[in-house]
């Protein structure tokens, strides 16, 4: 038995990341990343937490697999550590590589698809050395590592993200600096956003290229804005809000070029254009991954230089929040996926995040986490309802599967659907995992449920 009100070919999943699970951070000639780097550095995570171990997918994934298995979850998306395969950003690193035909090999023997995910934050230390995303080589090492990916699991893969979320990346590491590199400044962030798109595209081009027969996308991180006030300057803040947050990098992709209109001062980028850029910029995707978790409350402000805009957080508005500070507001992801369908190049949409981090309370060996339960069943009843709408929305991941190493918050977030005892790599299925496995199974009605958001504080 399975879900039918999505329909038959619906994608289900959850989604993974490798530096937030794998551990074994220099096992079998893995080199560096920015990650380890930034990670070694104190104070730049919360108690300093850092990845080398993490859920140690990297000997446990038989039986993370089996898991999947057991939760009845047909669809597996996780990503190619670049350096792994590319300790150096060069030359390929043959016992990495062979641990993810590991990897597809144990999905596929368990019938579960495998979604690769080829840049999700870990750049090699070695080619953040010579500029990292700030420099336009960049494109030409990218390119570099999606052929050598397309060639040796190609063959067994048929979905493909060229980057995850693009936006966060360059933002929170080459402009804010709360995230690996660390780097700060406007040049910076234009210098890194406009060589993250050239590679996008490039990588997209040649997997289309490589594997006809694939599936090639790319994930962009995405938030319902809403004006703080009726006024005209909120508004227009938002205007503004949205084209750096959520239209940067989507639009270039199909060919409409970088909003500049309602965001002025991306017009400084141009000055790292090269001829036909514009025309490196696009490339035609079967789909594309949209991952939402939150609406944002925007309000003009004019100590916010260049957006001149910012973002009201929940709790000063009263709001119910996650771990994470985030608004549990489930029609933002409605929102969003009306947004995108609007772009005529979109052909089909998949939610490829959606989750939310609570506290986990193990008692008697169980994780009865309502809060969870209660965030899916309202942000699928919106997937559902833009669905019923045409929308071309044709799959929904979970992020995430086990808990993980949650970037610049380290450890304290806890997202999956396993539990994961960092000490003891134990793993415990939570009730969210349970009702996840008996949503699939078509055990549990979709319905919307305007249930008070339960919260354990």
């Amino acid at each position: 038995m399975q879900r039918t009100d999505f329909g038959e070919e619906f994608k289900w999943g959850v989604s993974t990341a490798a530096y937030q699970i794998e551990g074994a951070h220099d096992t079998d000639g893995k080199g560096p990343s920015i990650w380890d780097h930034f990670t070694s550095i104190k104070g730049k995570i919360a108690d300093n937490h850092h990845a080398r171990h993490s859920g140690d997918f990297y000997n446990n994934y038989p039986g993370d697999i089996e898991l999947l298995n057991t939760l009845s979850i047909p669809n597996f998306r996780f990503s190619i550590s670049w350096p792994r395969v590319m300790p150096g950003g060069v030359h390929f690193n043959r016992k990495g590589l062979d641990f993810y035909h590991r990897v597809i090999d144990a999905c596929l023997e368990k019938n579960i698809e495998p979604w690769i995910t080829l840049y999700h934050w870990d750049l090699p230390l070695a080619l953040h050395r010579q500029g990292g995303w700030e420099n336009r080589d960049i494109v030409s090492w990218f390119a570099e590592y999606v052929y050598l990916c397309a060639r040796e699991f190609g063959h067994k893969v048929k979905y493909w993200m060229v980057l995850n979320e693009p936006m966060v990346f360059t933002g929170a590491g080459y402009f804010l600096g709360i995230h690996a590199p660390g780097n700060k400044g406007l040049n910076k962030f234009l210098k890194a956003v406009h060589h993250a798109t050239l590679a996008q595209a490039r990588g997209g081009t040649i997997l289309k290229k490589e594997l006809p027969q694939a599936m090639v996308g790319s994930t962009f991180s995405c938030s319902y804005l809403t004006p703080y006030s009726s006024s005209e300057r909120d508004a227009r803040a938002v205007v503004r809000a949205d084209a750096l947050l959520n239209r940067l990098f989507i639009e270039p992709s199909l060919g409409l070029g970088y909003p500049i209109k309602d965001l002025p001062f991306l017009e400084r980028i141009e000055k790292y254009f090269h001829a036909n850029d514009e025309k490196r910029m696009y490339v035609d995707f079967d789909f594309i991954g949209i991952q939402n978790y939150t609406r944002e409350v925007i309000k003009h402000s004019w100590l916010t230089p260049l957006i001149h805009a910012k973002i009201i957080p929940p709790a000063k508005r009263k709001v119910p929040g996650t771990v994470m500070n985030w608004e549990v507001y489930p029609e933002s992801i409605y929102q969003m996926i009306k947004k995108f369908s609007a772009y005529p190049g979109v052909k089909r949409i998949y939610v490829t995040e959606n989750g939310a981090a609570f506290p986990d309370h193990v008692h008697g060996g169980k994780i009865n986490d309502l809060e969870r339960i209660s965030f899916l069943k309202n942000y699928l009843a919106q997937v559902l309802r833009a669905k019923n709408e045409a929308c071309p929305v044709e799959g929904y991941f979970v992020w995430t599967f086990t808990d993980n190493f949650e970037w610049a918050e380290g450890y304290h977030p806890r997202f999956g659907l396993v539990h994961v005892n960092f000490d003891t790599q134990e793993r415990i299925i939570k009730n969210s995992g349970y009702w996840y496995q008996a949503f699939l199974q078509g055990k549990e009605n979709l319905k919307f449920h305007p249930e008070p958001f339960l919260t354990s504080n």
